[in-house]
């Protein structure tokens, strides 16, 4: 987090509420730093900035979809839904497909079953 948005924080930011990942969610108390008529919102990650880490409650909220976060039993996950899992784009733990040169690059052979599209044919 930058210097700037810890003193904006601390001078202007109003603690609005936290969410599970422990990021905490902050509007400014300021008339005057209003953009386009809205008040500013944003959040201070705990942790990494992971834009993945905020629920979809506090998404809505933060793009001004809704006025007030979703309550905390439609926040609730249902048996369907996966843990979230960041994403790991970039890192040694990212997925590699079968034949990646990074996990052996040993490829299937080719079956011969294709054929190569050819104009007017």
């Amino acid at each position: 987090m930058s210097l700037s948005t810890t003193m904006f924080t601390l001078f202007f930011g109003e603690l609005y509420g936290t969410d599970e990942f422990g990021n905490k969610y902050y509007r400014n108390t300021k008339k005057r730093f209003e953009r386009h008529g809205r008040q500013r919102r944003w959040v201070i990650f705990k942790g990494a900035d992971e834009a993945s880490k905020i629920p979809p409650e506090w998404h809505a909220w933060l793009h001004h979809t809704v006025d007030e976060p979703l309550t905390e039993q439609a926040a609730q996950a249902k048996e369907w839904q996966k843990v979230h899992l960041p994403n790991m784009t970039g890192t040694n733990t990212a997925y590699r497909p079968s034949g990646h040169d990074a996990v052996g690059g040993n490829r299937a052979a080719a079956t011969g079953d294709y054929e190569a599209w050819t104009p007017g044919s």
